[in-house]
């Protein structure tokens, strides 16, 4: 169950953090949609580790 909440909190934050990154200057510019694609499945890998990061440190330290 705190997985689930920690996604849901970590997810918008890291395409928030991940949006100043301007991938579409990087790439062709006729490319937009498959840079927001890009952006998407970043933010995804990004939730993911940093959830399971926080979840194991607060399982390791016993806090929860």
């Amino acid at each position: 169950m705190l997985k689930i909440v920690l996604y849901i909190i970590l997810l918008p934050l890291s395409i928030y953090s991940l949006q100043s990154l301007n991938i579409e200057k990087i790439l062709k510019l006729d490319k937009q949609l498959q840079a927001r694609t890009l952006i998407l499945l970043l933010s995804i890998s990004l939730t993911y580790l940093s959830a399971n990061f926080i979840y194991d440190f607060l399982i390791n330290t016993r806090i929860m």
